[in-house]
């Protein structure tokens, strides 16, 4: 038999799944490494989902996406953000946020063309890059900057081959956030050099410090910026898989066309839900994102107390403490701490070469579990002194 792809054999299987094919085999470990809210969704989003399966809505829907939700999310983006985006072909409903950068990538690049990335990231990003042909170009981003990275980094990234700058505030792995500063002056790089700019920003509404920067707000980005979206984080909807991607009509068109083959279309009882969600379950969303806040401040300062050093994130549902100063690597540590005291986390290096020397501690579950997980925690690293 001939080979499978080089660029398929050479990306490596996710660094977080490693981590929890292992978990899975044994017991009491509490976790602190799924990136995915403990809530259940909302049950009005549920109770639309199964009206409409008694209804009989189990068919097709347009390619884009049912108008409805189309609509409903338009109308959404005005309000909240003041976009405007036609539902007729400025949005596209996809299988998960994921399959929009996905689709995003395979739009827009040529084989070679370079995408800058800061990093650390979330694991996805680079190889969607690479499975489109293009060249991913990591830009490191530090705790010190409160992990939000220096436009003159992505301005000394730039290259002839440059393509896009795929930038996703609030972050995965850290929780870092951008100042509307700093992305207006990543915003001016992209307009100085005419390129696309791809905003990941499923994280959007869980920011606790300030008001969110939506990046086609800004002055020149509207017209360049693949929007990314979701209902999985603030609504707890990661299975139903639904996502949605706001642009330019042209490139919404070579996305669906991409998606129109390989997809057909989001499943209609989860665009259904959807619809109920971002219609009607705004006070639920507040009340998940509330206990998150609490939990943050549980996490990071018993990180910090246990002698991990520790920024509060500014978004997300993630901590990315420094694990440096116990002398270990983060996969290291990561596994020691996962056998010796039964806490699951990710290590910083899954995330790109910029993680390493960290380690992600999601605040998705219990104040009760991260308690737990902070002592264990903390005997561990008083063992390493």
């Amino acid at each position: 038999m001939k080979p499978i792809s080089k660029v398929v054999l050479e990306t490596p299987a996710s660094g977080i799944r490693r981590f929890f094919d292992i978990v899975s085999q044994m017991q009491d470990v509490v976790s602190l490494g799924v990136g995915e809210p403990d809530f259940d969704t909302p049950w009005r989003v549920t109770e639309a989902c199964i009206y409409s399966l008694e209804r009989g809505k189990t068919h097709y829907t347009s390619n884009y996406g049912t108008i409805e939700l189309r609509t409903g999310i338009s109308d959404y983006l005005r309000a909240r953000e003041g976009l405007e985006y036609n539902p007729e072909n400025q949005i596209l409903i996809t299988v998960g946020v994921s399959e929009g950068m996905d689709l995003a990538m395979r739009a827009i690049l040529n084989p070679g063309d370079e995408v800058i990335m800061p990093e650390p990231c979330f694991v996805a990003y680079k190889p969607c890059i690479s499975f489109a042909g293009g060249v991913p170009v990591p830009v490191c981003s530090y705790m010190e900057d409160g992990f939000a990275v220096k436009p003159e980094q992505i301005e000394a990234a730039v290259t002839p081959k440059t393509k896009a700058i795929w930038i996703s505030y609030p972050t995965n792995p850290t929780g870092g956030v951008a100042s509307r500063e700093t992305l207006e002056k990543i915003v001016q790089i992209a307009v100085k050099h005419d390129l696309y700019i791809i905003s990941d920003e499923i994280y959007d509404r869980l920011t606790y410090d300030g008001k969110h920067t939506c990046v086609p707000t800004l002055a020149g980005a509207y017209d360049r910026t693949i929007f990314l979206n979701g209902f999985s984080k603030a609504y707890a909807m990661t299975g139903w898989r639904i996502g949605y991607a706001c642009g330019a009509p042209n490139v919404i068109e070579a996305m669906m066309k991409i998606h129109q083959y390989t997809m057909m279309c989001a499943p209609i009882m989860a665009q259904v839900a959807a619809l109920e969600a971002i219609k009607n379950g705004y006070e639920d969303s507040e009340a998940m994102i509330e206990q998150y806040s609490q939990r943050r401040r549980v996490m990071v300062k018993g990180l910090n107390d246990a002698g991990l050093e520790c920024i509060s994130p500014g978004g997300a549902f993630y901590a990315f403490p420094s694990v440096k100063s116990t002398g270990l690597t983060s996969d290291e540590f990561s596994e020691r701490l996962l056998f010796e005291e039964k806490v699951a986390v990710v290590p910083g290096g899954a995330f790109g070469e910029c993680g390493e020397g960290h380690i992600r501690c999601s605040y998705a579950t219990s104040i009760e579990k991260i308690e737990i997980a902070i002592e264990r925690i903390a005997r561990f690293v008083s063992k390493l002194k």
